[in-house]
């Protein structure tokens, strides 16, 4: 409750920008219980970014040993992830463009999780390409980039109560973004 209501404060006004004051008002608790859960602000940061990233990882690698072909691993991957992100947009966003005010430990400690999450994401894209002239590794880099780009973008205009599902989303970026790389593995037979 206090994490939800700081993650949407601090992309509606910022983090620096929002107050532990404007954090107890949103969540409907008195300040004392806000400062029994979290001592300041930047704890609270952490815990929403360490929270979501926790679930971004947890379970992820026994749930893509599920399948063994790699467009199939790549798929579960793309709804996995859209259907994190929508149902916790104001998370996912705070993590994109709040993480900075996290001091030095804190910060490297999330990104070295955001760190691990890219390289699985690099493996099932560096997998696609078995049978074909296996990409440098800065094209799968740019690959992986551009992947999180389509899935990362939608805070920016997607909401769930429109009419396109978080099923509809993902299968619409996996096809899309498929299309891409087939004309890449095509190009590179």
């Amino acid at each position: 409750m206090i994490a939800r209501a700081a993650s949407k404060l601090f992309n509606r006004k910022g983090y620096l920008e929002t107050s532990m004051d404007d954090i107890a008002a949103l969540a409907k608790v008195s300040k004392g219980s806000l400062y029994y859960y979290f001592s300041t602000k930047e704890e609270i940061l952490f815990f929403i970014l360490d929270t979501y990233m926790a679930q971004a990882l947890g379970n992820l690698d026994s749930e893509l040993e599920k399948t063994e072909e790699a467009v199939s691993r790549l798929r579960s991957f793309i709804s996995r992830h859209v259907e994190l992100y929508v149902n916790n947009l104001d998370e996912a966003k705070t993590l994109l463009h709040e993480g900075y005010c996290l001091s030095k430990n804190r910060r490297e400690h999330i990104a070295e999780k955001e760190r691990k999450y890219s390289r699985i994401v690099s493996e099932l894209i560096r997998d696609l390409f078995k049978g074909a002239t296996r990409p440098s590794k800065d094209e799968i880099t740019v690959m992986t980039f551009l992947l999180f780009g389509m899935c990362n973008w939608i805070y920016s205009w997607y909401s769930p109560k429109g009419p396109v599902t978080p099923e509809n989303l993902s299968q619409m970026v996996w096809r899309i973004y498929m299309e891409g790389v087939k004309g890449l593995i095509d190009k590179k037979k």
